[in-house]
């Protein structure tokens, strides 16, 4: 056996990752599996620790770090909400599975957003930045918020979920979340999509309507520039609120390359106000693995045991 290391997981709604992690945010060996999500939450976990064992091999895991999809209680490991992208998922107790088949190691479960973002800010385009967004563009949208290198939980775990914001041209679409007129029901890979579905396009996934806009069909182009531009003015939003260094962008989306990434940017500097000045909004630069990678950096920085959550306070009357 080899010395103590590191193993990150990426559980998504599309794809699983599995990935050693270097103390300097280095990534590998990398191993990847399509997410079973319509298979059940028992199966995706099962096939995300049978991914987790086998990238692990004959290595002496000492610290395990889970970056996974949904609301995650980062004090108990348990999944506390999720979208239709993971039916069932809810209620996916993650820390005690991890813990039984890595029995030796220090093992933290935090969301797969939150993990994105802190590993931006320790090893990537934010690094060194004192407070940070970050986003991420694909399956769905999700978000976080570091602040001097430190995750903001919020009271409920849910810190962050700008995917589901309501912005202007989602009114009416149904979000994965099971309300209407979020950003993630126009601008996510699978809402847009859809959209070019009903506008009469044929597309099995966002790189086939990436590739009718380029060819030149009208509809595909509105879909993609109405998403870009929704999430422009959603990120415009929330730099008003929280007047961030900047924000990171990671993401399936985020790979519809620079004409996309310069779009969303002209509309959320057309949403700020004055005062937030020129908001600098950046691509990812750590990689396909950054979820594995932050999720293993929030493992090191929980070594110490987490209290546990005080119980919820009664309601005034």
């Amino acid at each position: 056996m080899t010395d103590g290391t590191a193993l990150g997981i990426d559980i998504g709604g599309t794809k699983t990752l599995a990935a050693l992690v270097g103390s300097d945010g280095g990534a590998g060996p990398v191993d990847e599996i399509p997410t079973r999500a319509s298979s059940g939450a028992s199966r995706v976990l099962a096939d995300a620790l049978g991914l987790a064992l086998t990238t692990a091999g004959n290595r002496r895991i000492d610290t395990v770090g889970i970056g996974a999809a949904g609301v995650i209680d980062h004090r108990t490991g348990r999944v506390l909400s999720a979208t239709d992208a993971l039916p069932g998922w809810q209620g996916t107790d993650l820390l005690s599975a991890f813990k039984a088949a890595f029995p030796d190691a220090s093992v933290r479960v935090v969301n797969d957003v939150q993990a994105f973002t802190l590993a931006e800010v320790r090893h990537g385009a934010a690094r060194g930045a004192g407070t940070v967004l970050g986003v991420t563009v694909g399956t769905g949208i999700g978000g976080a918020l570091v602040v001097h290198e430190q995750l903001h939980w919020g009271a409920h775990d849910a810190a962050g979920h700008f995917g589901h914001v309501l912005v202007p041209g989602a009114e009416g679409r149904r979000c994965p979340c099971g309300k209407a007129g979020h950003l993630e029901a126009v601008a996510s890979g699978t809402a847009m999509t859809d959209l070019f579905r009903e506008a009469g396009g044929t597309a099995g996934s966002l790189r086939d309507v990436d590739r009718a806009a380029a060819a030149g069909d009208s509809a595909a182009r509105a879909v993609l520039h109405r998403g870009a531009e929704a999430l422009g003015v959603a990120l415009g939003s929330f730099a008003n609120v929280f007047d961030p260094d900047l924000v990171v962008i990671g993401g399936g989306v985020a790979g519809l390359g620079q004409w996309w990434l310069d779009r969303v940017r002209t509309a959320a500097r057309a949403t700020t106000i004055p005062a937030v000045g020129d908001l600098r909004i950046e691509a990812s630069t750590v990689g396909a693995a950054a979820v594995a990678v932050g999720a293993v950096s929030a493992a090191r920085s929980l070594a110490d045991p987490v209290p546990a959550r005080p119980p919820e306070a009664g309601v005034l009357s």
